[in-house]
């Protein structure tokens, strides 16, 4: 997919979430507005990181991260509730995310230090158990929410929907960590290095 055709479809998610947020406010749904919110400031974080750190950010990374954001906050604005398999699409995109940090990080301490030498195969243990880990806190971060929620009587823009679907999420979190873990890096290989080459690293 060109960049050009990329950052296009980002701008337009940009816009709908922004047109989400302030259907939200009209509606007098916090919810949507809190989530909207938080998705619309990830989204520029890449160009944050970029002009304020000069920290190269692929644009397709950047294309990823804002789908993961804005199908998460569809969900919140309702299909969560109306369309069975979307929580199952958004925990496996986010996880496709967090396992390509993860990626990206290992894969930065083996090619700048002589003294570690991670094997090839590593990696892909390595992404999985990173984002499983990752999981794990997430559902405890949603569990403290919720224990939050019953004390102050204040609903929440995350919850827990019992232990079956705390289950099904870090099934599907895996599942998008290894289409990453296994096909993934071959790009991101490519992508981490020339972000690597640009910063200026000691060896």
């Amino acid at each position: 997919m060109p960049t050009a055709t990329k950052r296009g479809l980002a701008r337009t998610m940009q816009a709908v979430l922004v047109v989400l947020i302030g259907y939200g406010v009209w509606v007098g749904e916090p919810k949507t507005v809190t989530n909207g919110a938080a998705a619309l400031a990830i989204t520029f974080a890449p160009a944050v990181i970029e002009r304020n750190y000069r920290v190269p950010i692929d644009p397709f990374l950047a294309f990823w991260l804002t789908t993961a954001v804005f199908l998460h906050t569809l969900g919140s604005a309702g299909l969560y509730a109306s369309v069975g398999w979307w929580d199952h699409l958004t925990h496996a995109t986010s996880a496709s995310i967090i396992a390509a940090i993860g990626y990206i990080l290992v894969r930065a301490i083996d090619a700048h230090h002589d003294e570690i030498v991670l094997p090839r195969r590593f990696f892909v243990v390595f992404v999985v158990s990173f984002v499983l880990a990752f999981g794990v806190l997430w559902e405890l971060f949603e569990y403290g929410l919720d224990v939050l929620a019953a004390t102050t009587g204040i609903e929440m823009p995350l919850a827990q929907h019992g232990l079956d679907d705390t289950v099904k999420d870090l099934v599907f979190n895996s599942i998008g960590a290894l289409i990453v873990g296994v096909w993934g890096q071959a790009y991101l290989t490519g992508v981490g290095e020339r972000a690597l080459n640009r910063l200026p690293l000691d060896d």
